[in-house]
C-alpha cells in the first residue's frame, strides 16, 4: 500500500507542472528574443532592461486568448502604476513576431503599452522551469483563428535589477495575476524608500 502511494504521488507530480521552479533569490535566466512594442518588432533583451528597474516578466498561454486578453488589457490599465514603482513589464509566449505585432498594437489589450516577446521554442519558458502543453496546438483564439503553437502555463516573474527573482506569481485568474505582480512591486518600491 506504502509503495502504490508513493508511486501515485510520483505520477502526480508528473503530470501537474511543479510551480515556479524558481523562486525568490534564485538568479533569473537571462534572455534575448525578438518582441514587439506597438505593432513593431525589436530585439529584446532581459539584461539590458534591467538596467532601467525591475522587470515583471510575465508568461501567457497565446495571443488573443480569452484570459491573455484579459491579463494584457489589465497590464496596460495598469501600465503607469507599474511604471510609478520602476518597473517595466514584458509579456512571453509562443506565438510568432507577426502574431505578436497585431496583439501588441491592439488597443482593445496591449495598446502599444508594454512589449510582448517572442518564444517559438519555447527556450525561455523552459528556461524558466514552465512547460509547455502541446496538447493546446488547434485551439481557435478569441478571433476564431487556429492557434498553431502550444501553450505555456500563466506565471509572473518579478525580476530585480541584480538579475534575481523578487518574487513568482502563478495560480491565479489573468486579472488577479496583474494585480499580485503589481502589489508586490509597488511593495518593493516602498521598501527601497524606506531608510
Amino acid at each position: 500500500m506504502k509503495r502504490f502511494f508513493v508511486v501515485c504521488l510520483f505520477s502526480l507530480v508528473a503530470v501537474f507542472p511543479v510551480f515556479a521552479a524558481f523562486q525568490e533569490g534564485d538568479t533569473a535566466p537571462d534572455f534575448n528574443t525578438q518582441a514587439s512594442l506597438g505593432g513593431k518588432p525589436f530585439a529584446f533583451s532581459l539584461r539590458e532592461a534591467l538596467k532601467k528597474g525591475p522587470v515583471v516578466v510575465y508568461f501567457y498561454p497565446t495571443a488573443y486568448g480569452r484570459g491573455c486578453n484579459i491579463q494584457a488589457r489589465t497590464f496596460a490599465i495598469n501600465h503607469d502604476k507599474f511604471t510609478a514603482a520602476g518597473a517595466t513589464i514584458v509579456g512571453v509566449s509562443l506565438d510568432s513576431i507577426e502574431r505578436l505585432n497585431e496583439f501588441s498594437a491592439d488597443p482593445d489589450y496591449c495598446a502599444s503599452k508594454f512589449p510582448v516577446a517572442s518564444d517559438v521554442d519555447g527556450k525561455i519558458a523552459n528556461a524558466y522551469g514552465l512547460t509547455v502543453d502541446e496538447s493546446t496546438v488547434g485551439r481557435k483564439d478569441s478571433r476564431g483563428v487556429q492557434v498553431d503553437h502550444g501553450s505555456i502555463q500563466r506565471t509572473t516573474f518579478i525580476v530585480g535589477t541584480n538579475g534575481k527573482i523578487l518574487a513568482t506569481v502563478g495560480g491565479l485568474k489573468p486579472a488577479e495575476n496583474v494585480e499580485k505582480a503589481l502589489e508586490l512591486v509597488q511593495r518593493q518600491a516602498v521598501g527601497k524608500q524606506t531608510p
